[in-house]
């Protein structure tokens, strides 16, 4: 049941299996239906969770209202407000399953009592953060530098299960276009395919 977590851990520390029972009996596994928002804009995060099966993505509502998709989270990836979760501070940003989900969840105190039971945790979440900052300073600076086609084919690359699980509009959301521009790439790359 707790493969593909402790698989993703032991992609930084090497866990005994005295560790890995206490890290599984700290573990929760909560499903959620799919349109279920698991954090909203103002509410204080109280979840690190790892996706054992679905889909999630994170967003914000700009100035004019528009939801702006920061990250989809997939099987195998963490997800959390990690500013809110840390800090106790009120969330800028929306977590909403876009599939039936189900979760593995640390709550800031059963996550605090894994890192004092087992202090090389310490490093294994360190080292994911470290990752995930790079993961977001290389999304924006490709943002930023690259023209939206090459932005499309960056995302399938990161995401390659993404375009046939969820809406268009998302997908738009995230790169920064429309989502008439998606449907024409698409159709441009599945024309040269052929």
């Amino acid at each position: 049941m707790f493969q593909n977590i402790i698989k993703n851990i032991s992609r930084f520390v090497s866990l005994t299996a005295e560790e890995e029972k206490i890290y599984e009996d700290l573990l929760t596994l909560q499903t959620f239906p799919k349109k279920t928002h698991l954090l909203r804009e103002g509410e204080i995060c109280q979840f690190e969770g790892f996706v054992k099966e679905g889909c999630i993505r994170t967003y914000y509502l700009d100035e004019n209202g528009f939801e702006v998709t920061l990250l989809f989270a997939v099987e195998d990836w963490w997800i959390t407000d990690i500013d809110s979760f840390n800090n106790k501070t009120p969330s800028k940003i929306f977590i909403e399953t876009l599939e039936d989900t189900e979760i593995y969840m640390l709550t800031p105190e059963t996550k605090e009592e894994l890192l004092q039971r087992v202090p090389k945790f310490e490093r294994a979440f360190r080292m994911m953060m470290q990752r995930y900052v790079v993961t977001l300073q290389n999304r924006l600076v490709k943002t930023i530098s690259q023209p939206a086609t090459d932005r499309y084919l960056e995302f399938i690359k990161v995401y390659p299960t993404i375009p046939q699980r969820v809406a268009q509009y998302y997908i738009a959301s995230y790169l920064g276009v429309s989502k008439e521009f998606v449907s024409t790439i698409r159709k441009r790359l599945a024309n040269k395919q052929q």
